[in-house]
């Protein structure tokens, strides 16, 4: 497998550190709120880029941390006359309810910033004994001047940064680009105590100090939304590498942005949209599969139409499910004919070109193109006297491939409510009769508590609606 690794600015071919593992670490939410629709495109792609590789064989150790403890969460928790942890507590559960609606699995690990304090007192002590920092007011501060490496990842020239251009001016600190690795408690903030007085940990550091707890000194892969490419992981690499003096991160793995109809999410546009106000409207595979159709590196448009086409798609795939479903149910135990034994062998090139497109930096949007190959082959080659073995290696192919993507999750329904199989009992005698005016309203009366009714030659065959 291959990946464009940001720190290189190339596609490499991916080797691990561990023979059969991988270790990577992603960054995870600020527990404030709900997190919106541009956090949720690298907690999907990454997702399944865990999932890819498990499919291959590696096992992987996969971290995402909770920052609980930073100055948004202190606002919000004053303004709601809470704890700052009563409120990562609620948002970390609210999280878990979105990421599971979205197909995303749990971490091996979710690591909280407040309970790592110690960890992260280490790592500054290590810094602080490499002539790393800088103490000002009980703040402490990472002098990237000091750090001959500051940079690398992102490209940025420290000249460039000497005027603060991308930089927040605090006139304490020695340089522009440096950044807070202590903060000194402040009236009514939450505090912990530390070498440099009471105080809480800055941003950058709690990563740092996680990941390599988790994952060792060098680890595999670190991802993230393409916004953190600078400060944050850049601050990271420094924190790291200067404190253990190892390569920190071998592939550094970036998605793009989102736009909501062509504009630049912001809450002043008034288009910033959190995953729970998108689920109310939209279903959560939709939403899924349409951050599958485009290559992750890639930006990335959100709109209804968009979503639209992500529903009529993962349909089509849901239909072509069902219908081997309803086959195999009927089909017999018998010898593949040359032509079912020609339909496998075709089955297995899908999978082989849809491998071949995640290998190549995770190309979900080619690996989907081979999911719509393999669906329009077993519709066309398929029917009633196909053999078990023929249509159950044609379903087993497609189930296998969309697991690795986190789709088509929604179980095929074994036994019709009550009410709707006595409408679907009612139509059929109406068929039966010849009464046809009575069989189509019981068609729209079906379709409008959410169930398809197809005629076949083995009788009616009803299905739910993808919602």
């Amino acid at each position: 497998m291959k990946v464009y690794n940001d720190y290189t600015r190339k596609k490499e071919e991916l080797i691990p550190i561990h023979e059969g593992e991988i270790r990577m670490y992603s960054c995870g939410p600020t527990v404030y709120d709900y997190f919106h629709i541009g956090n949720a495109r690298p907690f999907i792609m990454f997702d399944i880029l865990r999932r890819y590789l498990e499919y291959k064989g590696y096992k992987v150790t996969f971290v995402q941390n909770f920052t609980d403890i930073d100055d948004k969460m202190i606002r919000r928790a004053n303004q709601e006359g809470i704890t700052v942890k009563e409120l990562g507590d609620r948002f970390i559960e609210e999280y878990f309810k979105d990421a599971t609606a979205l197909g995303i699995h749990p971490a091996t690990v979710h690591p909280r910033a407040t309970e790592h304090i110690g960890d992260i007192i280490k790592l500054i002590k290590r810094l602080e004994g490499n002539g790393l920092t800088y103490t000002v007011n009980g703040d402490v501060y990472f002098d990237t001047r000091a750090y001959p490496g500051y940079g690398k990842l992102s490209g940025q020239n420290m000249d460039d940064l000497e005027a603060g251009a991308r930089i927040d001016v605090d006139n304490d600190k020695k340089h522009p680009a440096d950044f807070a690795l202590w903060k000194a408690a402040k009236e009514g903030e939450p505090s912990w105590n530390s070498p440099w007085g009471p105080g809480r940990p800055g941003w950058h550091i709690e990563c740092s100090a996680m990941s390599m707890k988790y994952l060792g000194e060098t680890f595999d892969i670190h991802t993230g939304g393409k916004d953190l490419l600078f400060p944050h992981h850049e601050n990271e690499v420094a924190q790291a590498e200067g404190a253990t003096g190892k390569p920190f991160v071998h592939y550094w793995m970036h998605n793009g942005f989102i736009n909501i109809d062509n504009e630049k999410m912001s809450k002043s546009k008034g288009n910033f949209f959190t995953i729970r106000d998108i689920l109310k409207e939209y279903s959560a595979e939709d939403v899924r599969f349409f951050m599958l159709s485009a290559h992750y590196r890639s930006p990335l448009n959100f709109s209804r139409d968009m979503i639209a086409q992500a529903h009529a798609s993962l349909t089509r795939l849901y239909t072509a499910r069902d219908q081997m479903l309803f086959l195999r149910a009927n089909a017999q135990a018998k010898d593949l004919t040359a032509e079912e034994e020609a339909l496998l062998s075709r089955m297995e090139g899908y999978a082989a070109r849809f491998e071949e497109a995640m290998d190549d930096d995770l190309n979900t949007a080619d690996a989907l193109g081979a999911l719509f190959q393999l669906v329009q082959d077993a519709n066309t080659s398929l029917n009633q006297a196909s053999s078990l073995r023929a249509v159950d290696g044609c379903l087993q192919t497609l189930l296998k491939l969309t697991d690795i993507l986190g789709i088509l999750m929604q179980k095929a329904e074994e036994k019709l409510p009550e009410e709707i199989q006595s409408l679907v009992d009612q139509r059929a005698a109406a068929r039966k009769e010849k009464r046809w005016a009575d069989s189509d309203s019981l068609r729209d009366q079906l379709k409008e508590k959410g169930y398809i009714v197809e005629d076949t030659a083995q009788g009616q065959k009803v299905r739910r609606q993808i919602q």
